[in-house]
């Protein structure tokens, strides 16, 4: 197998809709183009939470990823998001993926593990057989510790030791467990890549990590690289003083009622950054509350996020 090198910033782009809720496919030439653009920048992340992957349709996902693969000219690696419910779906899903120029795949939980927990041995099952099926080097995702779909210490381990699995997105949002895990993670396999997915507690966990893996960075990419570089260097008071840089921002995507709002948020600060002419979502997303696209912007500004131009 082939490993990817994510060691660095992987942005998990929006999915930029027209007005009246189509894919808006122009929209995802300028977004994957100026993210492509970004030195640093190991590869996109599609059909996340912050792509709104579950909204689309099946044929709708294919061509997202086909899109985001032109709009990079094949210089980056695409990674789709493989969220289907039953093991059997999500092989058929990884499947559509590698046909539509997909390199590696993002391996979320059967959401029903959500509410009601996983059998021991099931979730290396998942990994096992969507990538014996599909071909698919794959990515552990770690869902946040307040969810009974987070994997114990001993199923991450087992996942990571499988053939495929090259990278760890980790998002337990439980720093107590991410202190404790994230050594044994490292010691135990040493070339999995540790990629942090906590956009709102970046500066805590960039010093144990070889790159991110965040919806932030599909907004914010310059600064999150220089982040990056100062959690490698361990140079923490230049890690805090881009923290600290991009706190109003944080704050006006992140720290909302509902994490979810994190994905209309970024659509917002798009249009502010002038890449997207507005910042259509698809049910059962919501629009923000007036006057917060003003708010986001004026952080952004604050941050010296200013607009960028817009990549053809």
């Amino acid at each position: 197998m082939s490993t990817l090198d994510l060691r660095g910033l992987t942005p998990a782009p929006v999915t930029p809709f027209t007005r009246d809720g189509a894919v808006d496919y122009d929209a995802i030439q300028r977004l994957g183009s100026w993210l492509g653009s970004v030195d640093g920048v190991k590869g996109l992340v599609v059909l996340g939470h912050a792509g709104e992957g579950t909204f689309l349709t099946q044929d709708e996902q294919v061509r997202v990823i086909a899109a985001f693969k032109d709009s990079v000219d094949g210089r980056l690696p695409i990674i789709a998001g493989i969220t289907g419910e039953g093991t059997a779906v999500s092989v058929e899903e990884a499947r559509r993926a590698v046909d539509a120029g997909a390199s590696a795949g993002l391996v979320y939980p059967s959401h029903g593990w959500l509410r009601f927990g996983y059998q021991d041995g099931a979730p290396q099952d998942r990994y096992k057989a969507i990538h014996e099926e599909s071909g698919l080097p794959l990515i552990l995702f770690q869902y946040p510790d307040a969810t009974k779909a987070t994997y114990n210490l001993d199923t991450q381990l087992e996942i990571a030791d499988q053939p495929g699995v090259f990278a760890t997105k980790n998002g337990v949002r439980n720093m107590r467990r991410w202190d404790r895990e994230i050594p044994v993670l490292r010691r135990e396999n040493p070339d999995l890549q540790i990629l942090s997915c906590h956009d709102e507690y970046l500066l805590h966990t960039i010093f144990d990590v070889d790159g991110l893996l965040v919806g932030y960075g599909g907004l914010a990419p310059e600064p999150l690289v220089e982040l990056i570089a100062a959690g490698k260097a361990k140079d923490y008071p230049a890690a805090r003083a881009i923290h600290d840089r991009l706190l109003p921002v944080t704050a006006n995507v992140y720290h909302r009622a509902s994490h979810m709002e994190g994905t209309v948020a970024l659509k917002e600060g798009l249009v502010a950054r002038g890449i997207l002419e507005h910042a259509t979502v698809r049910s059962p997303l919501l629009p923000l509350a007036e006057g917060a696209g003003a708010e986001i912007a004026a952080a952004l500004q604050s941050a010296e996020l200013t607009s960028v131009v817009a990549h053809a």
